[in-house]
């Protein structure tokens, strides 16, 4: 799982520590890739004590905040699991619902996007609309997507698809590309509801820009074609490995036989 932190200190441990624990009592091995995204807070010094006390972390920081998406790019590569996740560090989804989660999608053919829906959140009027307003506009762009909460987290895929996916958004559009990109992988989506907590400390760091950035990409996403370049990029690199495999199988050889 990673976990994007910024600024965190007041949520961070409990957060981590019921991850933890749920998974420990499902059985269920866990690595927590906790990137220190920037912080100015006590976030980094409680990463490494976590670590240090042999939890399931590891610390990694981003010198310079410059987005949510940022941290995710930069943790990817030091994953090791078959799985990877993506999860905020703010606690608003119980960490048992995130085991049951995974405990079905660890028993699937491995070609589903696992997510939760926040059914039950415990927001503004002001923030109900604004989410409301972009889930609907995601629907319009992409019908098919197969999810009514698209930044829903966790979000929980294959290694390898999340790897074959090349995500480049370093700021908070990182969650719609990796729906479109998983649907362009021909991945299904598992929706679970879950009931949105409140966040026990800290403070959101979405702001009414990030609304702006989250319509003017999708946009862009949809009608801007880069989507199209890394689909095609992908089916070329697809070609090529079959051609490789085809010839290292079925070897050609210039030298007629000759027989006594």
């Amino acid at each position: 799982m990673i976990v994007p932190c910024y600024n965190e200190e007041q949520v961070l441990e409990p957060t981590l520590r019921d991850l933890v624990d749920s998974f420990a009592a499902g059985g269920i091995s866990l690595e927590l890739v906790c990137v220190d995204n920037g912080s100015s807070d006590r976030t980094g010094e409680i990463l490494q004590r976590l670590a240090d006390d042999g939890a399931p972390v590891v610390p990694t920081r981003v010198e310079v905040n410059i987005g949510y998406g940022n941290g995710v790019l930069h943790a990817i590569p030091i994953c090791k699991g078959k799985w990877i996740g993506i999860i905020p560090a703010d606690g608003q989804v119980d960490a048992k619902d995130v085991v049951k989660l995974f405990s079905v999608l660890r028993s699937t053919d491995g070609k589903m996007l696992g997510k939760v829906r926040r059914r039950f959140r415990l927001d503004g009027l002001k923030r109900k609309i604004i989410s409301v307003a972009y889930n609907m506009f995601v629907f319009l762009l992409w019908p098919n997507l197969g999810s009514i909460d698209v930044n829903g987290s966790p979000k929980i895929l294959p290694a390898d698809a999340m790897r074959t996916m090349k995500l480049q958004s370093k700021q908070w559009f990182l969650d719609p590309e990796l729906m479109v990109k998983a649907q362009k992988l021909g991945l299904q989506v598992l929706e679970m509801n879950v009931f949105a907590q409140m966040r026990s400390g800290g403070t959101s760091h979405v702001r009414m820009g990030t609304c702006w950035e989250f319509f003017s990409r999708l946009v862009r996403l949809r009608f801007g074609g880069s989507i199209r370049r890394w689909y095609q990029e992908l089916e070329e690199e697809q070609k090529t490995e079959t051609t490789a495999t085809k010839n290292s199988c079925c070897p050609t050889s210039n030298n007629k036989s000759t027989s006594s």
